[in-house]
């Protein structure tokens, strides 16, 4: 971003509190947080449940913020200074409607791609392999971690510079309609839906619901110039694609495909998605630490593959676990092949590129024992895809599983835990530590699916299961921690390290 302040006061609909010192003067970021302004931010002072922006203002302006947007008077002593320091306060209706407000009349000064994604399951890891794959020959801004809701979507356009090669936006959701409000301002301009899962079924009902609200940013993308991309492998990518009408508004789709099946489906596609450009992995496998290991192909693209009749080819191997990441792997190389970069040159980047803390981040704890940190966040999907590939893992020791409760699953909750449980139930699990009250399900329908109950543990609280653990574990041994974000297993993590 580099507006000044009487653009974003234009753009905001804003008045000044205070006039800028010099109204030439360029902002170049936005924060809402007081402790990360950096000289020549602009602060945001949004309303709080537990801490109000406005009590921040004179903290953020002494950091170096050269604004403030507000929404309520601020203390004469805050006006006096921010006119000592020549910043800028401008008085708006909404903080919140005011990001998106300058989000969107800066998403007209980006002169790179727009590049948006969404799904159930892997979106912030796939986001991260798009990332990673463009910026090997691209200028890229990406959204920061998980920030992909109304206020981390906008944040991630304003961090982007007018020549930006590439802006990657990953988007959430958490109902009907919301991927298509925040595809008005972002615009994008190619659109790739990882899958289709059981996320947010409380809200949405069905996995059909799901399906079409996640098929709303292929239908946003423009006709007959934006650029589509869709897991083949996913039992809804039909459904996806005819939601958006993409052959009706001649939107072109590219295909992904990391499953094991990935070839034979290829064989078996019609006529149409023959034609289309696609990227699939074969000849798959894991190494002892769970990494998986194929054969990118990719087919359609023109330039280097369009003289050889079966199109290129490029071996790849990936530093993340598990054989789900092969389809997040997929998608980043469809894109970046959709980019013009050279499938080894792709392959070359998935390779370097590193798993993010918390999602299956492996830990050597001072026991001796390992520690697979996937506690960030949870649903069945991800749930079934992290306990496969913990149980691929050579552990020399024993494997514990300490699983918590998933959230947003509603009237589903309680059939997802028991699928949980009964998958956990014929995997080679020493131990299974459930906690939690819905994971009470996956302890009950692991016991029944065969597993011994005296392997078996059912605890209340973080302490309960560093109890458990502090006893249980020796050298060697490895522990998969996951749950949803809000039951805090991040502190099983941490004790079990230290």
């Amino acid at each position: 971003m580099r507006l000044n302040a009487k653009q974003i006061a234009a753009y905001t609909g804003g008045t000044f509190a205070v006039e800028p010192l010099d109204p030439r003067a360029l902002l170049t970021g936005i924060t809402w947080d007081s402790r990360d302004v950096r000289p020549g931010d602009l602060y945001v002072a949004l309303p709080g449940e537990r801490a109000d922006g406005h009590d921040f203002v004179a903290a953020a302006l002494s950091a170096g913020a050269l604004g403030a947007l507000v929404m309520q008077p601020v203390a004469e002593d805050v006006r006096a200074l921010a006119r000592e320091l020549g910043a800028a306060v401008i008085d708006v209706p909404d903080t919140t409607g005011a990001v998106t407000d300058l989000a969107r009349e800066w998403r007209a000064h980006l002169q790179g791609r727009v590049v948006a994604l969404t799904g159930s399951t892997g979106k912030t890891t796939t986001k991260n392999l798009v990332r990673d794959v463009l910026a090997a020959a691209h200028s890229v801004v990406a959204t920061v971690g998980n920030q992909n809701n109304e206020l981390g979507v906008p944040k991630t356009l304003l961090s982007a510079e007018p020549e930006t090669e590439a802006v990657v936006v990953e988007m959430g959701m958490r109902g009907a309609g919301q991927i298509a409000e925040l595809c008005s301002f972002v615009r994008p301009d190619w659109g790739l839906v990882v899958n289709v899962g059981e996320s947010h079924i409380e809200l949405l009902g069905s996995r059909e619901n799901i399906a079409r609200a996640k098929a709303e940013l292929l239908r946003e993308l423009p006709e007959g110039a934006g650029l589509a991309f869709v897991n083949a492998a996913d039992d809804f990518a039909g459904f996806v694609r005819a939601e958006a009408r993409l052959d009706a508004r001649c939107v072109p789709c590219v295909l992904f495909d990391g499953s094991p099946d990935a070839a034979a489906r290829r064989v078996a596609a019609d006529a149409a998605d023959m034609v289309r450009p696609a990227v699939w992995a074969e000849q798959v496998e894991l190494d002892e630490q769970g990494r998986p290991r194929f054969v990118l192909h990719a087919v359609g693209f023109g330039g280097s593959d369009a003289a050889a009749p079966h199109g290129e080819q490029a071996s790849c191997s990936l530093n993340l676990r598990g054989l789900h990441n092969v389809g997040n792997a997929c998608a980043a190389a469809a894109v970046g092949r959709a980019f013009g970069m050279p499938l080894a040159a792709v392959a070359e980047a998935l390779a370097h590129a590193e798993p993010e803390a918390g999602r299956q981040e492996v830990l050597a704890a001072r026991g001796g024992f390992t520690v697979v940190n996937d506690a960030y966040n949870a649903n069945p999907d991800s749930m079934r895809a992290s306990l496969t590939t913990f149980c691929a893992l050579e552990v020399p020791g024993r494997r514990v599983a300490v699983l918590g409760d998933m959230g947003e699953l509603g009237d589903f909750a309680r059939a997802c835990h028991v699928g949980i449980g009964e998958l956990a139930g014929t995997l080679p699990l020493d131990r299974l530590v459930c906690v939690g009250e819905l994971a009470a399900h996956i302890a009950d329908a692991a016991e029944a699916a065969g597993m011994d109950a005296a392997r078996i543990v059912r605890a209340a609280t973080v302490s309960d299961v560093l109890g458990e653990m502090d006893t249980y574990l020796e050298p060697g041994d490895a522990v998969l921690v996951k749950a949803s974000h809000f039951m805090g297993l991040e502190r099983v993590v941490e004790g079990l390290v230290n």
